[in-house]
């Protein structure tokens, strides 16, 4: 089971984090892509990096926005160091 990291940890967490923030207790990004096909494309990018971390994002999809929330689970779906590997892996995919 994983540790839900303190409200202190999340916001320094946050910083190295663009454009993620908190909501209801979920890491939280929205994408705007060029279309539906980039966003389906990076959908499956996210799908393919989570599926290598066996940890796996809540998707929305709209069109050419993906909002994605990360929590875990285990740990009370609460924030964990899991969700912030996870953000910093996204984060670092390319995408439009």
């Amino acid at each position: 089971m994983s540790a839900a990291l303190t409200s202190s940890q999340i916001q320094e967490a946050l910083q190295g984090l663009d454009g993620w923030s908190v909501e209801h207790a979920k890491l939280l990004k929205v994408y705007k892509l060029k279309d539906f096909k980039a966003a389906l494309a990076f959908m499956n990018q996210v799908g393919a990096v989570a599926e290598q971390l066996n940890h796996h994002p809540e998707f929305h999809n709209i069109w050419n926005t993906v909002t994605l929330r990360l929590c875990t689970h285990d740990a009370g779906s609460q924030i964990t160091e899991k969700d912030l590997i996870l953000a910093r892996s996204i984060q670092s995919l390319s995408h439009p």
